[in-house]
């Protein structure tokens, strides 16, 4: 035997040797080959984060050391989970049981399979020992989940390249990506790569995916096995964290502005939404640069534009007077923003946040950039609208939402703060910001698209999401009808915002205005007719109205959003799993629970056709039963989307207001949707600080007994009734116009009703 064949079996032998197991805590030596994976020896951890989440980590061994894991912020925490396993050979990792799975590593090629206690299989983890990627199992059913924007709805059948921003994948129907690498498998299964980042194929029998160029052989895999979709959401945020709760004013009505002609102007257009009585909360301000005048001198610069805002103290003031919150548009490019509001800034300091050219650095630190907003929020400005930044990677896009949350809270401690982004990155949520989904055109395909885009961004943990009304570039197809039902939609979506260009068209009144706001789309002619259209105002009213009226369940939804990680714009899938045809729906959604709503997305459409899933529910508008388990045919007007609630259903309703915090003398009213039992809550907190954390929240149990016509009230545990301490709240069953009248002062009471 020749000397050379000697040494390396002697190396194999050693490397064998070497070679071990983790059990227990302790490290099994054994003698195996090492498990190779593109090329490189590594090492797999099997850790449990819960009964049902399995965490997978391959590291590469480099010069005898582990490769750590990157830290990308994305994580709640970046230890999760308890290791039960770690080796570099298959022997010992044969078979791993965490919690109610089972854990295989095989090895020709590398391979991780989940199980099931019982044997079924959850999912294949296949790597390539040779080169980059990994292939897994893309099961039954619809997959869904990957972040705001891309191939809707059903993920399967498509390439994704996970590009961030609005040069990712068609933006004027699909808007902006916001790539989040969590798949849902509606069969059952999901799963996150926290690390690497890469491309998605979803063409094959199997999935892949390929890390960005340049990679470690280094992966970081959570897979999630659950029949039960609300438990996949909560594996979710036990991942990433739960979203925090914004504002109670931030699910109210926002009125963007473009091109300002003036303090006049400014005025004028708060003043009519107050004297025609249209509900809105917030009044936002673009910048100069993206339109010839806006709220500042300049975009990246924070001094007042001095002929729009000579004086904006006294300005904003009178807004506030008027019960508006004021928004400005911010902007900030670049590749890295790093660290946090309260590091050292060791930068130069720049002028007006940009360098001497007027240019924005490609690396920033928070700490340096955070400080230019003070003098800004000094004279009044309630929260930000951070724009562009599609150059930044996902844990700046992760940075650039924090700032905004913790630089906020600095300067008002007991405040939550506001930001509408448009870009994002997995957490994000735990920073409270809203996003909308950038530049679209104003086409019919974009507001059908949207349906499907709002679903998936909601199911990949970014709940607080919207689209501007109407499109933001006006296109032909932008006519009173268009415009309509994208308001009727945005009713319906968190983010409730109407922007764009020819902005006086966003205005409740603008398609009766007779001008249309400046030019700003160059190909963009509208109709003379269409700019004294009598029937947009009116339905404009009855959706704004409708809103405010529903803000007692919609604050509840964001509550439970923020205890549970259910979205609130929810696939039918999240209620209905066993109902393959709800399941495989893209094109309608809960609000909530209980709502079904179904936007009517065709051009000149009498009638919309949907599916109701099985069991009983009732049309919104006529109280009707209809049985489901069935497509149906909905006749509509230009007036009418279709919603349908939930037999059992106990929607908490307040009466019209004209922002969100106004008081009222009026009584509140239940609305009890006949036809099975039910129960529900109704939550309330002061809306804008963080008390509630502190137990000043009230969360109200209401319990329906169909067959008795009995509703029953009380205090959950925890809860304590708020001002006012007795409350009149009228009762009413769908389908009746009877109201019955009952006092609640926090304990329990109930009613029936003939």
């Amino acid at each position: 035997m020749s000397d050379a064949v000697s040494r390396r079996r002697a190396l194999k032998q050693l490397g064998a040797a070497s070679a071990g197991l983790l059990l227990g805590g302790k490290i099994i030596r054994g003698r195996a080959a090492h498990i190779v994976i593109a090329g490189q020896p590594v090492e797999i951890e099997v850790a449990s984060l819960s009964d049902t989440t399995v965490r997978i980590t391959v590291r590469p061994i480099q010069q005898g050391a582990l490769v750590p894991v990157p830290l990308t912020g994305e994580l709640v925490q970046p230890t999760l989970g308890k290791t039960l396993a770690r080796g570099r050979a298959t022997s010992g990792l044969a078979r791993v049981r965490a919690g109610k799975l089972v854990v295989e590593v095989r090895d020709g090629p590398p391979s991780v399979n989940l199980r099931t206690r019982g044997g079924a299989t959850v999912q294949r983890l296949v790597f390539d020992a040779t080169a980059p990627g990994m292939s897994f199992m893309l099961g039954q059913g619809p997959l869904l989940g990957l972040g705001e924007g891309g191939p809707q709805f059903d993920r399967k059948g498509s390439v994704d390249r996970m590009i961030i921003g609005q040069g990712g994948y068609r933006l004027a129907t699909h808007g902006t990506r916001a790539p989040i690498q969590w798949l849902v498998g509606t069969n059952g299964w999901a799963m996150f790569i926290h690390q690497p980042f890469g491309s998605f194929d979803f063409t094959g029998a199997d999935g892949k995916f390929t890390p960005l160029p340049d990679s470690p052989a280094l992966y970081d895999v959570f897979v999630v096995s659950s029949r039960e979709p609300a438990a996949i959401m909560r594996e979710y945020a036990r991942i990433t964290g739960l979203p925090e709760m914004p504002a109670r004013w931030a699910f109210g009505y926002q009125q963007s502005h473009r091109t300002l002609a003036g303090p006049d102007e400014i005025a004028s257009v708060a003043r009519t939404l107050r004297e025609k009585k249209l509900p809105c909360d917030t009044l936002i301000y673009l910048g100069t640069e993206f339109a010839p005048s806006g709220w500042n001198t300049r975009n990246g610069e924070f001094t007042w534009h001095p002929t729009n805002f000579p004086e904006p103290k006294k300005q904003l003031a009178a807004l506030h007077e008027e019960h508006f919150k004021v928004i400005v548009h911010v902007v900030i490019e670049g590749r890295h923003l790093t660290g946090t509001v309260d590091d050292a800034c060791t930068a130069p300091p720049l002028p007006s946040g940009r360098t001497a050219d007027n240019r924005w650095p490609p690396d920033r630190q928070v700490s340096c950039y955070w400080p230019f907003h003070k003098s800004v929020m000094d004279d009044g400005v309630d929260g930000w609208w951070p724009d562009q930044g599609d150059g930044f990677d996902g844990p700046s896009e992760l940075n650039r939402h924090r700032m905004y949350w913790e630089g906020t809270q600095r300067y008002r401690p007991n405040e939550r703060p506001f930001a509408l982004h448009r870009n994002a990155s997995a957490g994000v949520q735990r920073y409270g910001g809203l996003i909308w989904s950038g530049d679209v055109q104003s086409r019919w395909e974009t507001l059908k698209t949207h349906v499907p885009v709002a679903i998936n961004t909601g199911l990949s943990g970014l709940p607080y999401w919207g689209t501007d009304i109407g499109g933001f570039i006006p296109t032909a197809e932008y006519t009173g009808e268009l415009h309509v039902r994208w308001f009727q939609f945005a009713a319906f979506c968190p983010v409730f915002r109407a922007h764009g260009r020819n902005w006086h068209l966003r205005l409740p009144w603008g398609w009766d205005g007779g001008d249309g706001g400046p030019p700003e789309t160059n190909n963009f002619h509208l109709d003379p007719s269409e700019l004294h259209n009598t029937e947009v105002e009116p339905i404009c009213r009855k959706y704004l109205e409708l809103r405010y009226r529903l803000m007692p369940y919609l604050y509840t939804t964001v509550r439970d959003c923020h205890d549970t990680g259910m979205p609130i714009m929810r696939a039918l899938w999240l209620h209905h799993p066993d109902d393959r045809a709800a399941v495989a729906r893209g094109d309608e959604y809960l609000w909530g629970r209980d709502i079904l709503v179904a936007p009517v997305v065709e051009k000149g459409a009498s009638s919309r056709r949907l599916y109701l899933p099985r069991g009983t529910w009732l049309d919104f508008w006529t109280e009707e039963h209809v049985e489901g388990g069935r497509e149906i045919d909905r006749a509509v007007d230009l007036a009418t989307l279709p919603l349908y609630v939930r037999a059992g259903a106990i929607l908490p309703m307040g009466p019209v207001k004209q922002y969100t915090d106004e008081p009222s003398d009026e009584p509140m009213t239940i609305v009890v949707y006949p036809g099975a039992d039910g129960a529900s809550t109704w939550y309330e907190d002061d809306g804008h600080s963080f008390n509630y954390a502190k137990g000043e929240w009230m969360r109200v149990s209401m319990t329906w007994r169909d067959g008795r016509r009995r509703l029953s009230l009380r205090l959950l545990p925890g809860s304590r009734i708020l001002p006012p301490l007795s409350r009149s709240i009228d009762i009413r069953i769908a389908g009746s116009t009877k109201t019955t009248r009952v006092t609640f002062a926090g304990k329990p009471v109930s009613a029936t009703i003939a």
